[in-house]
């Protein structure tokens, strides 16, 4: 894949399916990329109906940790929940940090109360931004309906997903 000027984007129709984790980066995780920075600011649990999100980013460093690429370190940076949340969310990001150091990688968590944005970027210059961030695949109709474990089965949001290559983007 050329990483030449560079922006490609992907619209995703209301229910659409075929869009998991692997089938949207896989072609820009290249064995180059052993550092990724995700930045969300729902990567909480305010609710029942929000744990999804915190499954997405799980789902999310899974596909990392299985490759091609060589992932050593993740960053992490998104709000701190409301309320009683917060000790939840510490408590899950904390279990998927430790379960990640036992494949050699390391999770920085950092907590902003400004982010808004959601975006990706790899070491290798690819910089991914979705509309809706990791949060874009519909809730599930049931523990064992189709599309609950395997993502490309799942129903999406509605959502833009831009990709560009970071050579050929302005600093501000």
């Amino acid at each position: 894949l050329s990483d030449g000027k560079y922006h490609k984007q992907i619209r995703i129709v209301e229910n659409a399916t075929g869009f998991g984790y692997e089938k949207l980066f896989q072609e820009y995780l290249t064995e180059k990329v052993s550092e990724v920075w995700v930045e969300d600011p729902y990567i909480r649990q305010v609710h029942q109906a929000s744990r999804y999100l915190l499954y997405n980013f799980l789902r999310f460093c899974e596909m990392l940790v299985k490759g091609p690429c060589k992932v050593k370190t993740i960053h992490l940076l998104t709000s701190y929940d409301e309320g009683s949340g917060k000790i939840q969310q510490m408590t899950v990001l904390e279990e998927i940090k430790q379960s990640l150091s036992n494949y050699g990688v390391t999770l920085n968590i950092d907590f902003s109360s400004s982010i808004h944005d959601r975006e990706i970027r790899f070491n290798n210059g690819w910089m991914i931004k979705i509309g809706r961030g990791l949060d874009y695949f519909k809730k599930p109709q049931g523990r064992f309906s189709i599309g609950y474990c395997d993502f490309d089965l799942r129903p999406c949001h509605e959502t833009t997903v831009d990709i560009f290559n970071t050579k050929h983007t302005k600093k501000m």
